[in-house]
C-alpha cells in the first residue's frame, strides 16, 4: 500500500528496487541512494536533496521537481523533458548527466556547477541566466535555445551557433569563445 505523502525524512544508504511508497516527498533528502533505471513516473518531490545518488536512466514521465537539488549524482540518460514542468526547479552540483535530454524545458536561472553535461540535449530549452560553472559541455546540442545572460566563463568544450540560438548578454570566456566560431571551419592562430 503506498502514502500520500512522505515529509521531513532522510533516507540514507537504500537500494530502491522497488517503486517508491508515495507519491510525494516534501523536505526529504536522499543519500547515497540507489536508484538506477527505477521508475520514478508521477512522483512529486518538493525541496528535496539527492546527494551521492545515483539516478542512471530513471523514469521521469510526469514526475514532478520542485525546488530540487542533486550534489555529486550519476545521472546518465535521463529524459527530463517528459517531466512535470509547472514549477520546475532544479540545480545541479559535481554532477554527472552525461546523454541526458532537457528539450523544450523552462530552466531559466538553473545552476549548472562542475557538471559533465557531454552530449546533453539542450535544443529548444530556456536557459536565460543559467550558470555553467566548470562544466564540461563537450558534445552538447543547442538549437533555438534561450541563452540570453547565461554564463559560460569557466566552462569548456561547447560549440553552438550565434545565428541559431539566442544569446544576448551571455558570457563567455576568450577561449571559450572559440566554440560559437567551430561551425565556420575557421584556424585561429595565437
Amino acid at each position: 500500500m503506498s502514502e500520500a505523502l512522505i515529509f521531513d525524512q532522510q533516507f540514507d544508504n537504500q537500494d530502491f528496487k522497488q517503486p517508491l511508497l508515495a507519491k510525494e516527498y516534501e523536505n526529504c533528502s536522499f543519500n547515497n541512494c540507489q536508484f538506477e533505471s527505477l521508475d520514478l513516473n508521477t512522483i512529486h518531490f518538493i525541496n528535496c536533496i539527492f546527494i551521492e545518488c545515483n539516478l542512471t536512466n530513471v523514469k521521469v514521465k510526469n514526475t514532478a521537481f520542485k525546488s530540487v537539488s542533486f550534489r555529486q549524482c550519476k545521472m546518465l540518460g535521463i529524459n527530463f523533458s517528459i517531466c512535470n514542468p509547472f514549477l520546475l526547479e532544479l540545480s545541479f552540483s559535481y554532477c554527472n548527466l552525461d546523454f541526458c535530454s532537457l528539450y523544450q524545458l523552462q530552466l531559466d536561472n538553473t545552476k549548472f556547477s562542475n557538471c559533465s553535461l557531454k552530449d546533453v540535449d539542450f535544443v529548444e530549452t530556456s536557459l536565460c541566466a543559467a550558470i555553467f560553472d566548470s562544466c564540461d559541455l563537450y558534445g552538447a546540442s543547442f538549437e533555438r535555445t534561450n541563452l540570453r545572460m547565461a554564463d559560460f566563463v569557466t566552462s569548456r568544450n561547447y560549440s553552438l551557433d550565434p545565428e541559431i540560438n539566442f544569446i544576448k548578454k551571455a558570457k563567455f570566456s576568450t577561449e571559450g569563445a572559440l566554440g560559437l566560431l567551430q561551425k565556420y571551419g575557421i584556424e585561429i592562430v595565437r
